[in-house]
């Protein structure tokens, strides 16, 4: 359920409500009890996952995921030297 933005236009008290998308909006204002309550726009609501099973890592950024990707792949100097076990030239050298 989202939360509303409302002010008064009467007395310019502002507060939140936890309302459901189907409810109607709020008329009065709880302060001065005139009804010149409005509903502010807002910019939306962020999703946010909350509990156990989501993980920061698990949106990182392509350019971060090549990045890693090339920080742990064997350096061109040991593959030449035969002693990366996933290289080529580890089996031409008898490794």
């Amino acid at each position: 359920m989202p939360t509303y933005e409302y002010v008064c236009e009467a007395c310019q008290h502002e507060f939140e409500e936890f309302q459901q998308i189907s409810d109607a909006h709020l008329r009065v204002c709880p302060k001065c009890r005139k009804r010149k309550l409005r509903r502010k726009i807002g910019t939306g609501a962020a999703v946010l996952f909350k509990g156990s099973g989501f993980y920061q890592t698990d949106y990182r950024s392509k350019e971060y995921k090549e990045k890693a990707k090339s920080d742990s792949a064997p350096t061109p100097a040991a593959c030449d030297a035969g002693k990366c076990a996933t290289c080529p030239n580890a089996k031409k050298n008898g490794a």
